[in-house]
């Protein structure tokens, strides 16, 4: 993978490749705020009923797809991971450049399925090709055509999905879908359900798209007027998205049109004008938006762009420091770059290499005062000691969390330092006694 800066790879012996291992998994729950401690009563009893499968895994699926490329337009990466979750229901679609009459334009989207993965990865796969059909995107672009198009697009292949639903006896899932598609002159932003984008312009978050939740008041008004309830902030205590394509348990009131039912798949599409100052857009699923907030986010990307120039670097850091931070789901990002997007800075170069040696530098200090004491050397005390520290020049929106990796390769080195050492002290002894 290539990047601005590479670190260098140190053979780990085995017995420290299982340390740090083992210690991981403490540092995980240190990051997900001891959501896996034991001794609460009420977890107790879940471990004990056996009759509900659980939806998350004793231990997250690392493992990521990462994929990148571009057009004379714009450059991309993508990356998705299964985390925590007992399955893997994130879908995307990264089409830089269209065919035909529509060659300078772009379409993006992820789609976070619940339920099963069948009508995420459905739209995955159709749901430009029900956009394109209605006509309204065009070359010679209107945007309230370009609009209603996407809208039309969404209402069909729900409808038609609908009908495959009933013929093939699919599951039962849905999905939200979070989309842009990008035109020579603006960015259209799409949005059914808590999937996000935005776009960072001069460093600044100057677009997002709104959340449907079912508390917000005029998703609560459409729930309520089909019928149902919010409860426990969910539709009918059940779901927790207030617009996704399938859910068709929930779109079964004869009574009421397509997109006034409990669950409307009725996106909502926003035009914004581009400019030379756009940076970046960024689309993600709630598994990452359930750890950073958007301004956080932003920041966190830009200044990776500054010492990174591998997109698909930047994603997986993205994953990973929502992980760290405590998202249970599935994660998927892409980031889609404008040519004005920041370039890797000699100087920001030196910063990062700066901060890092100090970081080492502390860690080594850390370890050394626990050795002192008689202490073994932790991985997770190390790491709890440096997120209480004030330390200058970490990563904004990332923090101490977003530099793991560079804790855990000084901890693994200086910890390889104390090992080497012990064969020699107790040769020594030995060499003393006789």
């Amino acid at each position: 993978m290539r990047t601005a800066r590479r670190a260098s790879n140190v053979e780990v012996p085995s017995f420290l490749r299982q340390l740090v291992k083992e210690t991981e998994k403490m540092v995980t729950f240190f990051f997900k705020g001891g959501a896996k401690e034991t001794g609460s009563g009420e977890e107790d009893s879940l471990d004990e009923d056996d009759s509900m499968p659980s939806p998350y895994l004793e231990r997250p699926i690392l493992e990521k797809q990462v994929s990148e490329g571009g057009s004379q337009l714009v450059n991309y990466a993508v990356a998705s991971m299964q985390g925590w979750r007992s399955q893997m229901e994130d879908a995307h679609t990264c089409m830089p450049q269209l065919k035909g009459e529509l060659s300078e334009w772009g379409y993006f989207a992820v789609f976070d399925g619940h339920a099963g993965t069948t009508v995420a990865q459905y739209c995955s796969r159709n749901l430009l090709e029900h956009i394109l059909r209605t006509g309204g995107v065009k070359a010679n672009e209107d945007p309230e055509q370009v609009k209603e198009g996407i809208r039309e697009g969404f209402l069909d292949i729900d409808r038609h999905m609908h009908k495959l639903a009933r013929q093939d006896n699919w599951d039962r899932s849905g999905s939200t879908a979070a989309g842009v598609m990008i035109s020579p002159r603006y960015i259209y932003f799409i949005n059914c359900g808590d999937s996000r984008t935005l776009l960072c312009h001069k460093g600044q978050v100057v677009f997002y798209t709104e959340d449907h939740k079912p508390f917000n008041p005029r998703e609560k008004e459409r729930i309520q007027n089909a019928g149902g309830s919010v409860t426990l902030q969910r539709v009918n205590g059940s779901l927790a998205v207030s617009r996704a394509l399938g859910d068709f348990d929930f779109k079964e009131v004869d009574w009421r049109p397509q997109t006034e039912q409990l669950v409307s798949p009725e996106p909502e599409v926003y035009e914004l004008e581009r400019t030379p100052e756009d940076e970046f857009i960024i689309l993600a699923c709630d598994g990452v938006w359930d750890a950073i907030g958007n301004e956080e986010l932003c920041a966190f990307v830009r200044s990776r762009l500054l010492v990174c120039n591998d997109l698909r670097e930047i994603c997986t850091q993205v994953i990973d420091l929502c992980l760290y931070k405590g998202s249970l789901d599935n994660m998927s990002i892409i980031i889609v770059c404008f040519p004005n997007a920041p370039q890797v800075s000699q100087e920001a170069l030196q910063q990062e290499a700066k901060l890092e040696q100090q970081i080492d530098m502390k860690v080594e200090e850390i370890i050394q005062m626990m050795r002192s004491r008689d202490e073994d050397p932790d991985l997770l005390y190390v790491i709890k000691f440096l997120a209480a520290e004030e330390m200058p020049g970490l990563p904004p929106g990332g923090g101490i969390t977003s530099k793991r990796d560079c804790i855990i390769s000084a901890y693994q080195k200086h910890i390889m330092t104390l090992r080497s050492q012990e064969p020699m002290d107790i040769e020594g002894s030995e060499e003393d006694s006789t």
